[in-house]
Parts: structure tokens; sequence; C-alpha cells
């Protein structure tokens, strides 16, 4: 009907109009098409008025316009012949065609979305098994486009709902993925499809995690990814993806050397250019009731959910956290014990060795007895997943206990996924690597200690100390030298009933370790600490009690000297820090009363056995070197210094007894060598950490007003000065490191391998241990606070205070003790006298932007001293032409260093 501005349109044919198109329909036909055969489109109108006369034939109706070719198909054209999976997202499958439902009332609504690793390379931190990211998400409709945005959870207004408008101005959320509306609405559920593909994506971020470990260009190929399964329940949806990555090429490698060696393409896979990696894609309900949130106080560890609180101005300082821990609650408030209405519950994987299964349950239910002391029986529960089972628990609907393998694997991680709100832990996967088997000990000496810069870290957004956690690595490599010890001694055979026993005991103490993580619970690596040398030695006593006042730390093998009766070898029980933790995370409080009773479960950190120090505080993390010798990783007993002596002398044994074994018939061709290493690594750990002693200072977190006590003290001047003493005349020592030729020339390869190594450089391994040390002592942190220790001080107590002067003097006549002695210079100290000066050179010529100018002026005036003693040492006869050389090399350097204008920093 054409409207015309010189002809207006009258009421009376606009009632003509309406007549004709109401007799139109009255004669249409009464078997039309169906809406789901034919798009509906809009009704033909007639291009002018015609007088509604009594008789008068219908008007022909105008053609219909064609279909928008951009509307979605009807729905249930899209799902014709697909099958159904029912739960909170609905999977339709039709031969390879996945399309997941996403129903109107889910839009805007938070839910978890979580990846995982399912299957994976097997080599250089890119391991099955490993949780990948998780996001709070919600579906969002743009036209006909459904996006998964992540809400900006980092920056908050907990009131001040004014400040909440402007922070959601300022801050962006995050695109996760996004897919294209795959059907028209569903005309009775008012959902739409899309099609799953949108999957098919890099959101973990994997091909970072490739690039990182072989430097090429791995790409997502879509064309050759699929689905392997899928899953629905009411509150879980799960879809697990086949990806396939490849990179075009792998290049030829340079005609001349690197300075900076490459790493070399995957060895893992058939061919390097080509990988598949199963990802378990999760969307999982969040709860409806939030879970009351509960405040983390610094004075014990518990993973944290922090964000900044922009709701008002009154609070100086506007960081919250809010601590990680599960849901639990009574069924019985009033009973003194009941058990919980939902328990935690780890699921054991199937691929746990069954020999192993009754060790990692105990791991897992030995945390009851924590729980037990706040009123929960049965809290934690560990349920074994049949060996037939066809579900995968990599999904975010089941905590669990996951066996994984790989060529240079040796760890176990223990992370969690939380709902950012609250804090409240959803799900947990915890991987464990086999690396407790005897046959495992190749591979933690050799193979690991060869790429210990591959990428451990779990992929994805989320990192924190879990993440990172190597227990399971660092406590292989322990169990190795400990039963190379007590094999070479005798009290142990690799295949006999103690060693099984052993070995179980690890494994149960590594699953205690990562289901404390999982439990919301950081590392606490002062809690070695808290037993006294005498009571590791006490059979009786570590019988009955724990051998470190957590399992929460990295606890070192409790092995006895020769000559000592052999206590406990490992952790066996929950500590005394672990009941204080639990207690503070998961006691049952009420609101009301909530902040008092928490304020008093804390002040008890005074007490000696709840000593707690994180991460940081050990030392690691860029920064934070460690100022505290009393926290460490794989210390133990109430003297760490002493237990460094007492490593030292276990190395030496354990030499000792491999030069006198005889090689024997079918003996692995690597064995010798392997019980050698393993001596070096415990060393490469212990020197570094004697040199946290000098210029250390003992750090409490007590918070303001608490206790009184000072918050940082210098360690006693003697303790600083025995640790000095131990690196000059132990680890500075080539007496420390002398080998029977006849023994070094018996040391084969393994000549079945092509990459079969080179002969053992037992200098090399040497100067590994001795430049560690080393280098702590010269560094800006260990200079700045000796500088700064008078100033923590009263000046009654500075009396007797080791100086920098003292320790860099010290450092050098150690180190440089053959130009007064006249003696022939080994060339194992001529090694270590070389990286000495080079560190000396790079200062004098180079400065330093951050060593303290003092620093710089003292060891200006050392070097002085040093050139007089190479002037004078090199006028002597005697000594060999490599002596001579060194010393006229060296005079020549440090002459040229002391000359040089220098070029600051």
């Amino acid at each position: 009907m054409k409207l015309s501005s010189a002809s207006p349109l009258s009421l009376s044919a606009v009632a003509a109009a309406v007549a004709l198109l109401s007799a139109c329909a009255t004669t249409a036909p009464t078997t039309a098409p169906t809406a789901a055969a034919t798009p509906a489109v809009a009704p033909a109108v007639a291009t002018a008025a015609a007088p509604a006369a009594s008789g008068a034939a219908p008007a022909a109706a105008m053609p219909r316009p064609p279909a928008d070719p951009t509307a979605p198909k009807p729905f249930a054209d899209v799902i014709k012949e697909a099958k159904q999976q029912d739960g909170l997202f609905p999977i339709w499958r039709k031969d390879e065609k996945v399309w997941l439902e996403v129903p109107k009332a889910m839009l805007g609504k938070p839910v978890l979305f979580t990846v995982n690793v399912a299957n994976a390379v097997g080599e250089r931190g890119l391991y099955a098994s490993q949780m990948a990211g998780d996001w709070m998400i919600e579906f969002r409709r743009v036209g006909n486009q459904i996006q998964l945005i992540a809400p900006n959870t980092k920056f908050r207004a907990v009131s001040d709902q004014g400040s909440a408008r402007a922070i959601e101005q300022a801050f962006s959320p995050s695109l996760i993925a996004s897919a294209a509306v795959a059907s028209a609405e569903h005309p009775t559920r008012k959902s739409v499809l899309i099609d799953a593909g949108f999957l098919f994506a890099d959101i973990a971020g994997y091909s970072t995690n490739l690039e990182m470990a072989y430097r090429l260009p791995f790409a997502l190929d879509r064309a050759n990814s699929s689905f392997d399964s899928t899953r629905a329940e009411k509150e879980l949806t799960t879809l697990t993806a086949r990806m396939h990555f490849a990179t075009a090429r792998i290049p030829a490698p340079p005609l001349m050397p690197s300075p900076v060696p490459a790493p070399t393409p995957p060895r893992a896979t058939p061919d390097p250019r080509s990988m598949f990696v199963s990802f378990v894609y999760s969307f999982a309900a969040l709860p409806e009731q939030l879970m009351s949130t509960r405040a983390a106080d610094p004075r014990l560890g518990h993973f944290s959910e922090s964000f900044t609180d922009l709701g008002g101005d009154m609070k100086a300082a506007n960081r919250v956290h809010y601590i990680h821990r599960w849901r639990l609650e009574k069924k019985d408030p009033a009973a003194a014990l009941s058990e919980p209405v939902k328990p935690i519950v780890y699921w054991m994987d199937k691929n746990i060795p069954a020999k192993y299964r009754a060790s990692v349950e105990a791991g897992i239910t030995e945390w009851n007895k924590a729980f037990e002391k706040i009123g929960f029986k049965n809290a934690v529960l560990a349920k074994q997943q049949p060996d037939d089972a066809d579900w995968d628990n990599m999904d975010a609907g089941h905590a669990s206990i996951r066996w994984f393998v790989g060529a240079d694997v040796g760890f176990a991680i223990g992370p969690s996924n939380t709902d950012p709100r609250t804090g409240e832990i959803l799900d947990a996967d915890i991987g464990m690597s086999d690396v407790f088997s005897r046959g495992s000990r190749r591979l933690i000496a050799e193979d690991i200690g060869k790429s210990a810069d591959a990428p451990l870290a779990r992929i994805g957004h989320s990192h924190d100390e879990a993440a990172f956690c190597n227990y399971a690595h660092e406590a292989a490599a322990d169990m190795s030298f400990a039963l190379d010890v007590l094999e070479a001694r005798g009290d142990i055979a690799p295949d006999s009933p103690e060693a099984e026993a052993y070995v179980q005991s690890v494994i149960k103490d590594t699953i205690m370790h990562e289901v404390g993580h999982t439990l919301g619970l950081k590392h606490n690596f002062k809690a070695s600490t808290t037993v006294t040398q005498a009571q590791l030695k006490d059979k009786a006593w570590t019988d009955a009690n724990p051998i470190s006042g957590s399992v929460m730390d990295y606890n070192a093998v409790n092995l006895a000297l020769k000559g000592e009766a052999q206590a406990a070898y490992n952790p066996h029980t929950l500590g005394p820090y672990d009941y204080w933790a639990i207690e503070y995370a998961y006691k049952p409080i009420a609101k009301a009363q909530e902040a008092a009773e928490l304020a008093k479960i804390a002040a008890r950190s005074t007490e000696p056995q709840l000593a707690y120090a994180d991460d940081q505080d050990a030392g690691g993390f860029g920064a934070y070197d460690g100022m505290d010798p009393m926290a460490n990783r794989f210390d133990l007993g109430d003297d760490p210094l002493a237990y460094y002596k007492k490593r030292f002398k276990l190395s030496q044994e354990l030499w000792a007894r491999v030069q006198d074994r005889k090689p024997q018939a079918g003996d692995d061709p690597l064995r010798q060598r392997r019980s050698l290493m393993a001596g070096f690594s415990q060393l490469g750990r212990a020197a570094e950490l004697v040199g946290k002693y000098v210029g250390g200072m003992h750090a409490v977190r007590d918070l303001p007003g608490s206790t009184g006590r000072a918050s940082f003290t210098p360690v006693d001047p003697a303790k600083q000065r025995e640790a000095l003493q131990f690196l000059s005349t132990g680890l500075f020592s080539v007496d420390s490191f002398k080998f029977r030729p006849e023994f070094l020339s018996s040391l084969t390869l393994d000549y079945n391998e092509g990459d079969r190594g080179v002969p053992l450089n037992i200098p090399a391994a040497v100067a590994r241990i001795q430049t560690g040390a080393m280098d702590r002592l010269l560094a800006t942190n260990t200079a700045t606070r000796l500088l700064d220790m008078p100033s923590y001080l009263p000046e009654a107590k500075r009396r007797g205070l080791i100086s920098l002067s003292e320790v860099y003097l010290t450092l050098q006549n150690s180190i440089w003790s053959e130009l007064k002695s006249g003696a022939e210079i080994d060339r194992m100290r001529r090694n270590l006298q070389r990286e000495h000066l080079k560190r000396v050179q790079a200062l004098l010529t180079r400065g330093s932007a951050t060593l303290p100018p003092d620093a710089l002026s003292l060891m200006r005036l050392h070097a002085t001293q040093l050139q007089g003693e190479l002037r004078a040492a090199s006028a002597k006869g005697g000594l060999s032409v490599e002596s001579r050389a060194h010393l006229a090399e060296s005079l020549s350097s440090l002459s040229e260093a002391l000359r040089a204008t220098m070029s600051r920093s």
C-alpha cells in the first residue's frame, strides 16, 4: 500500500485495507507449511486500496521476499538426527559436529570455565594431567554472537555501590572465547545453539608454552583437531578436544654455534613438527548461595583470593585477601564430632599403580586427624576410580590424584580452582609423576638435571606456590641420595622389602604435602627447624612424632651418619603447624564471633612449634634472595648449618664407599656415575644455603603491637663466622673433592644411547658448587644487609658484628690462600680463582647499579691488596708452568681492571 503526502490516507481507506487483508486471511489454505519447514516472512501488502464491494474477488497476494540468508536456522533443523546429552549446558552431537546449547536463563550468569590437559607431549614441562587455567565467565549475547566474558574481579567495591559503577568503567573484562549463534531460539526452552568448534582455539595459551620449550612457532591446526568425548550433567558440562599443534618446518641449525645454546626440537614425538594435546574444557555451575569468606592472616600460610577494594577511601590499605578453603559444614552443628554435609572427596586415578594405591590413600586421609580436632568426622575421603571407568577425572567435577609420566619429568603439583567471589575451592587435580621406583633414579640424576630450566609452571593465567611446587622432584632426588648411601653401606638392597617400604613412605609424604596445597595451605619453610637435632636421632621419638613441624615444608630425608642409630627417615604424619592452619581455615565459627576467634587462633604464632615462612622468605624469587637462614627448602632440625655439615659428611661417605665398591657383572653402566653425582647435588643445595647465614636476618611475622618482638634480628655474628669458615675450609678446599684416578677412569658411558654424554668432568661439577656459594657472598643484598646491620642493634650490642670488609677479605684469602703459602695451585683451585677474579674485574670496570658504593670501594681496596700478593707470588719459583701462567694471567687481568676507567652502570 503506497502512502502519498499529496493524497492523505483517509480512515475509510485504512478500514477498507484491513477488511481486504482479513478476507485474504480467511481464504488462505488450511495446510500451510510449518514454521520449521518454511522461514517466517512478513505478510504481503496490497499496493492500493480496493472497494470492499459485496461479492468482489479478493485481491491477489504479493510474492514473498527471499529469506534473510544471515538469520540462524530453526533449532530443530540444526539438531535434526543429533543425539542429546542433557546437563548444565546440553550437548548435541551428530557425526563430527558438536553443538552447545546455551539457555537464555544462563546469559549473564557466572559460570566456572576450566581448561585442563589430559594428554600432552611428555617432555620439558609439557605433561599430561595438568590444570591449564580457570576463569569465572559469563555468556553474553551480542547480536548473533555469544561471547565468553571473564568479569574483572581484581578491583571491587565491597560496600560502596557508587564506586562499583566507576570501577566497572575503569577496568576492562576479558574475552575468553566467542562463537556465532548457530540456531534460532528454541520455541519453548528459549535457548540457542553454538558450534562447539569455538573451543578449537588456543584458549589456554599452549602455543606460548611450546615456544618456551622449543623456541619454535607451533600453531594450532583446527582442521586436524576434533572432539574425543563429551559429557553433561546437571551442574557440569565437559568436552574433551584433541588439538593438533604443528610447525611447517624445523629450522636448520646455525653454521656457527650460538653463544646461547638453543633448545633442541621435540624429541618425544615421532615427528618433531607435529603433536596432539588433549584439552578438557569444563563449564561448572557456581554456587547460588555464596560461601562465607574468611580473611587471611599473614602469621600463617593460606592461599588467598586477593583484590583491591575501591569501595571507599577510609582504609589506608585497600587490599583484601580471602583464604582459599572448601565449603565444609557439619550435618549436626550441635554435635562435638559430626560428618560434613558434603565431604571433600579425592578420586584416585586408575593410572596409579596398584602397589602404590594404599600409600596414596593414606596420604589423603591423614588430614582427617586435623579435621577431627575441630569437630569433623571423615571430612576427607579417598575414592578409587574403577579400572574400567570410561570417564576422565580431569573435569571440574572431581578432585583427583593423577599419576603421570614423561621423558624428563620428576615433580608433583597441587593446584586448585576457586570461586573468585569468596575463595571457595571448587576443584583440585593433584598431578604426581612416576619418580618413586628405583628405575627412576637415572632419570632424576641425569635427564632432569640436564633440563633443570624446563618450564615446570602450570600453563594458563593462574600462578601460585602450588603451581610451582616441585616437592616430588626434590624429594625423589633426596630419596636417590639416601638410597645410594644406604645401599653403599649395605643397609638396604635396591630390591629389598626395606627399600620398598622406604619408597612407600616417600609417596605418602608427597601426597600429604600436595593434598595440603589443595586444602588451601601454602608452603612452610621454617617448619623443619621446630625439631631438635637430638630428637631426630631418637628412633622412639620419631616413630611417635613427626620429624618436622609440617608436611608443607620440603623435608629432607632424616639420614644418620655412619655409626649413628637410624631414626625415622620421612614424615609419616601431620605436624603441629598443619593442625593449626586447618583450624584457622575450617573451624566452624559464628560470624559474630569470627574476627575475635580467628585473632585468638592466629596469636599462637609465637609458639615455637608453629614457626612459619613461605616461598618468598626462603628465597629464589627475583629480589627475594632469602635472608633468614632458618627458612629453607630441604633442611632438617633446629640448626640448619649443622644439617649442611652433616650432609657434607654423608656425601664424602658415599664417595668413599662408591670408590671402594668393585663393579659387578650385569651392573648398570651408569650406576657409579649416578651415585657420585648424587653427592654433588646435595652439596650444590647446601653451598648456597650456608651463605644465607652471612649477612642473614631472622624474621618473624608478628602484627604491629601484638608481641613487642623485633621483626628483624641480625644472625648471631658467631654463627655467621662459622658459616663463612665452613665455606672456606670445606667447600672451597680442593681436599674435599679428591677421587682416585683408577675410579674416575672406570666410569663408563651407556654406549647403547646415541646421546651418551662425555666422561665425567669433576672440576666442572666442583665449580658449580663453589661459584654458587661465592655468588651468594658477593651478592648485592648480602652487602646491603651487612652494611645496614649496625642500624638494627643498639650501640651496646654492635660489638663483634661481622663487617662487609671482613667477609670480602675472608673470601679472598680463602680462595687465594696459595699466594701466601707458596703451594702448587691445583686445577680446581685455578678455576675457582678465575671465577672470583672475573667477578672482581666486572665490578671494577663496569660498576653496579645496585651494589652499595661502600661495597665497591671495599672491593677495590681488597683488589689492590690481591694485586700485590699476585705480584709477590709470581716472583717466586718452584711452581708448575700451569701455575706460573695462571698467576701471570691473573696479575695482568687484575692490573688492567684497576687501571681502567670505570664505565658505570
